[in-house]
């Protein structure tokens, strides 16, 4: 962190104290979006393969309930919560809407699993709407996103495509365009995981090694008065 920033944060927050010397705590914290990606992609990849018809069987439902709940989904939503101490309202968005996604989704396959409830149907109304409701946020993200950097753009475009086509397939029982929602989300997953190991790689190494297109970082890293004092914004 540069000495001037903190500097200048400690004179801010001295003057707002009347004069008071306040002491400083910083806390660094690694990207959260480095976990809530993988875990978004590995999940992603599983399910949407099988949408694909790479492969599926009975017992599928049985493999998939796990992951899908623990690495997409809980991994994710702490990444998600995680991403609030970094002050990045965007992770935050992606993060805990597809981690919450993730672990209703690994519920449902828990209860198919044991006589609970029926498996769904291609057509099925009803998960029709999550992913209308999934499209809707995730079409929101993807606009955001332009302020961040391709690579994100990129996998947002993708999911937000393969949500769209997967509420239609599901709203009409079409075969075809669940297929096609199915590919759509695997390649998101796969820009995803480069996403994210571009992102692990430039925090091991200290500088960038694999480009993600990233815009302009943001002036005025360290904010003061509110949330965490001493939190580095963003990612």
């Amino acid at each position: 962190m540069n000495p001037e920033n903190v500097s200048q944060f400690s004179e801010q927050n001295q003057a707002l104290r009347g004069g008071a010397g306040p002491r400083i705590y910083l806390q660094p914290i690694a990207a959260p979006s480095i976990l809530g990606l993988y875990g978004f992609a590995g999940a992603t990849f599983m399910v949407a393969a099988n949408f694909a018809g790479w492969y599926g069987g009975p017992h599928t439902d049985l493999y998939l309930f796990p992951f899908a709940a623990l690495f997409g989904g809980l991994a994710q939503f702490l990444a998600g919560m995680w991403a609030f101490k970094a002050r990045d309202g965007l992770a935050t968005a992606v993060h805990g809407t597809w981690g919450s996604f993730w672990i209703a989704f690994g519920l449902l396959n828990l209860l198919v699993v044991n006589g609970k409830i029926a498996a769904p149907a291609l057509f099925s109304p009803e998960m029709g709407y999550w992913f209308i409701v999934l499209a809707a946020i995730t079409w929101m993200c993807t606009v955001a996103a332009t302020a961040e950097n391709v690579g994100l753009v990129c996998v947002l475009a993708a999911l937000s495509i393969g949500s769209t086509l997967e509420a239609i397939a599901r709203l009409t029982g079409t075969g075809g365009i669940h297929m096609a929602a199915g590919y759509a989300f695997v390649i998101s997953a796969i820009i995803a995981w480069w996403l994210a190991s571009a992102m692990m790689f430039e925090e091991t190494f200290g500088h960038a090694v694999i480009g993600i297109g990233k815009k302009k970082a943001r002036e005025g890293s360290l904010t003061f008065g509110v949330g965490e004092p001493g939190v580095i914004r963003g990612q």
